[in-house]
Protein backbone atom coordinates (compact mmCIF):
# COMPACT_ATOMS: atom_id res chain seq x y z
CA UNK A 1 0.00 0.00 0.00
CA UNK A 2 2.98 2.32 0.96
CA UNK A 3 4.04 2.29 -3.00
CA UNK A 4 0.93 3.44 -4.04
CA UNK A 5 0.23 6.15 -1.74
CA UNK A 6 4.11 7.51 -1.70
CA UNK A 7 3.32 7.53 -5.64
CA UNK A 8 0.31 10.01 -5.43
CA UNK A 9 1.64 12.16 -2.24
CA UNK A 10 4.70 12.64 -3.84
CA UNK A 11 2.95 14.32 -6.84
CA UNK A 12 -0.44 15.40 -5.31
CA UNK A 13 0.69 19.06 -3.67
CA UNK A 14 2.14 19.78 -7.18
CA UNK A 15 -1.17 18.51 -8.77
CA UNK A 16 -2.97 20.52 -6.22
CA UNK A 17 -1.14 23.68 -6.95
CA UNK A 18 -0.39 23.92 -10.21
CA UNK A 19 -3.03 21.78 -12.28
CA UNK A 20 -6.06 22.47 -9.66
CA UNK A 21 -5.43 25.63 -8.84
CA UNK A 22 -4.85 25.41 -4.73
CA UNK A 23 -2.68 27.89 -3.05
CA UNK A 24 0.04 26.55 -0.85
CA UNK A 25 -1.80 27.57 2.45
CA UNK A 26 -4.46 25.03 1.20
CA UNK A 27 -2.18 22.76 0.67
CA UNK A 28 -0.91 22.93 3.90
CA UNK A 29 -4.04 22.76 5.74
CA UNK A 30 -4.93 19.79 3.41
CA UNK A 31 -1.86 17.57 4.60
CA UNK A 32 -2.52 18.98 8.19
CA UNK A 33 -5.73 17.96 8.51
CA UNK A 34 -5.14 14.65 7.20
CA UNK A 35 -2.58 13.51 8.79
CA UNK A 36 -3.99 14.77 11.99
CA UNK A 37 -7.04 12.84 11.03
CA UNK A 38 -4.96 9.64 10.69
CA UNK A 39 -3.01 10.33 14.28
CA UNK A 40 -6.76 10.39 16.05
CA UNK A 41 -7.98 7.90 14.59
CA UNK A 42 -5.14 5.45 15.49
CA UNK A 43 -6.06 6.18 19.03
CA UNK A 44 -9.36 4.57 18.47
CA UNK A 45 -8.78 1.41 15.91
CA UNK A 46 -5.90 0.34 18.23
CA UNK A 47 -8.88 0.14 21.43
CA UNK A 48 -11.90 -1.02 19.36
CA UNK A 49 -8.82 -4.00 17.93
CA UNK A 50 -8.28 -5.07 21.66
CA UNK A 51 -12.21 -4.83 22.24
CA UNK A 52 -13.00 -6.74 19.19
CA UNK A 53 -10.34 -9.21 18.88
CA UNK A 54 -10.81 -8.76 14.91
CA UNK A 55 -6.88 -7.40 14.26
CA UNK A 56 -7.45 -8.50 10.80
CA UNK A 57 -11.07 -7.58 9.77
CA UNK A 58 -9.84 -3.61 10.70
CA UNK A 59 -6.88 -3.75 8.81
CA UNK A 60 -8.54 -5.17 5.61
CA UNK A 61 -10.92 -2.25 6.39
CA UNK A 62 -8.21 0.19 6.64
CA UNK A 63 -6.41 -0.53 3.52
CA UNK A 64 -9.51 -0.80 1.53
CA UNK A 65 -10.84 2.32 2.31
CA UNK A 66 -7.49 3.55 1.06
CA UNK A 67 -7.54 1.61 -1.81
CA UNK A 68 -11.01 2.67 -2.77
CA UNK A 69 -9.31 5.84 -2.74
CA UNK A 70 -7.08 5.64 -5.49
CA UNK A 71 -8.95 5.69 -8.29
CA UNK A 72 -10.45 9.13 -7.09
CA UNK A 73 -7.49 10.67 -7.57
CA UNK A 74 -6.93 10.81 -11.42
CA UNK A 75 -10.88 11.18 -11.47
CA UNK A 76 -11.46 14.24 -9.57
CA UNK A 77 -12.80 17.15 -11.01
CA UNK A 78 -12.22 19.42 -8.16
CA UNK A 79 -10.45 20.08 -5.07
CA UNK A 80 -13.12 18.91 -3.15
CA UNK A 81 -12.93 15.33 -4.43
CA UNK A 82 -9.15 15.30 -3.95
CA UNK A 83 -9.60 16.62 -0.40
CA UNK A 84 -12.46 14.11 0.69
CA UNK A 85 -10.06 11.28 -0.87
CA UNK A 86 -7.44 12.51 1.15
CA UNK A 87 -9.29 12.53 4.05
CA UNK A 88 -10.95 9.15 3.96
CA UNK A 89 -7.32 7.96 2.93
CA UNK A 90 -5.98 8.94 6.15
CA UNK A 91 -8.86 7.65 7.92
CA UNK A 92 -7.46 3.94 6.52
CA UNK A 93 -4.65 4.67 7.38
CA UNK A 94 -5.31 5.41 11.12
CA UNK A 95 -7.65 2.11 11.32
CA UNK A 96 -5.31 -0.18 9.91
CA UNK A 97 -1.93 1.11 11.93
CA UNK A 98 -2.67 -0.50 15.56
CA UNK A 99 -4.56 -3.67 14.30
CA UNK A 100 -2.27 -4.52 12.05
CA UNK A 101 1.08 -4.37 14.29
CA UNK A 102 -0.77 -5.94 16.73
CA UNK A 103 -1.83 -8.68 13.92
CA UNK A 104 2.33 -8.86 13.57
CA UNK A 105 2.60 -9.49 17.15
CA UNK A 106 0.18 -12.22 17.55
CA UNK A 107 1.32 -14.28 14.07
CA UNK A 108 5.27 -13.67 14.99
CA UNK A 109 6.61 -17.02 17.04
CA UNK A 110 7.36 -15.10 20.14
CA UNK A 111 11.27 -15.30 19.73
CA UNK A 112 11.12 -13.65 16.30
CA UNK A 113 8.73 -10.33 17.20
CA UNK A 114 11.46 -8.18 16.99
CA UNK A 115 12.51 -9.19 13.51
CA UNK A 116 8.81 -9.45 12.20
CA UNK A 117 8.18 -5.69 13.24
CA UNK A 118 11.74 -5.06 11.91
CA UNK A 119 10.87 -6.19 8.40
CA UNK A 120 7.44 -4.66 8.30
CA UNK A 121 9.03 -1.70 9.41
CA UNK A 122 11.60 -1.91 6.52
CA UNK A 123 9.11 -2.87 4.03
CA UNK A 124 7.32 0.65 4.80
CA UNK A 125 10.15 2.29 4.17
CA UNK A 126 10.90 0.61 0.61
CA UNK A 127 7.92 1.58 0.01
CA UNK A 128 8.04 5.11 0.97
CA UNK A 129 11.34 5.28 -0.73
CA UNK A 130 9.90 3.42 -4.06
CA UNK A 131 6.69 4.87 -4.23
CA UNK A 132 8.20 8.91 -4.81
CA UNK A 133 11.09 7.14 -7.19
CA UNK A 134 8.01 5.15 -9.51
CA UNK A 135 6.27 8.67 -9.48
CA UNK A 136 8.85 10.52 -10.69
CA UNK A 137 9.64 8.14 -13.58
CA UNK A 138 6.40 7.94 -14.90
CA UNK A 139 6.11 11.40 -14.46
CA UNK A 140 9.02 11.33 -16.98
CA UNK A 141 7.79 8.71 -19.18
CA UNK A 142 4.57 9.84 -19.35
CA UNK A 143 5.83 14.06 -20.35
CA UNK A 144 4.03 14.87 -16.51
CA UNK A 145 0.84 13.25 -16.89
CA UNK A 146 -0.03 13.25 -13.44
CA UNK A 147 -3.46 11.55 -14.21
CA UNK A 148 -1.75 8.39 -15.78
CA UNK A 149 0.52 8.25 -12.77
CA UNK A 150 -2.16 8.08 -10.31
CA UNK A 151 -3.88 5.09 -12.40
CA UNK A 152 -1.13 3.33 -12.40
CA UNK A 153 -0.72 3.98 -8.39
CA UNK A 154 -4.14 1.99 -8.16
CA UNK A 155 -2.32 -1.21 -8.85
CA UNK A 156 -0.69 -1.78 -5.95
CA UNK A 157 -3.08 -0.25 -3.59
CA UNK A 158 -5.62 -2.88 -5.05
CA UNK A 159 -2.46 -5.74 -4.78
CA UNK A 160 -2.01 -4.91 -1.03
CA UNK A 161 -5.65 -5.57 0.02
CA UNK A 162 -6.09 -8.85 -2.05
CA UNK A 163 -2.86 -9.87 -0.28
CA UNK A 164 -3.86 -9.11 3.24
CA UNK A 165 -7.22 -10.86 2.42
CA UNK A 166 -6.13 -14.00 0.66
CA UNK A 167 -2.73 -14.60 2.18
CA UNK A 168 -2.62 -13.30 5.86
CA UNK A 169 -4.30 -15.30 8.06
CA UNK A 170 -5.95 -14.27 11.63
CA UNK A 171 -4.69 -16.59 14.64
CA UNK A 172 -7.73 -17.58 16.61
CA UNK A 173 -7.57 -15.34 19.64
CA UNK A 174 -9.13 -16.87 23.08
CA UNK A 175 -11.22 -13.67 23.17
CA UNK A 176 -11.66 -9.87 22.32
CA UNK A 177 -12.03 -8.19 25.58
CA UNK A 178 -15.97 -7.67 24.86
CA UNK A 179 -16.47 -11.15 25.66
CA UNK A 180 -13.68 -10.96 28.59
CA UNK A 181 -15.93 -7.86 30.10
CA UNK A 182 -19.17 -9.28 29.44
Amino acid sequence: MDVSSEMIHALLPVYLVTVMGASMVMVGTIEGIAEATAAITKVFSGALSDWLGKRKLLAVIGYGLAALTKPVFPLASSIGWLVAARFVDRVGKGIRGAPRDALVADIAPADARGASFGLRQALDTVGAFVGPLLAFGLMWLTANQFRTVFWVAVVPGLLAVVLLVTAVREPARPTGLREVRA
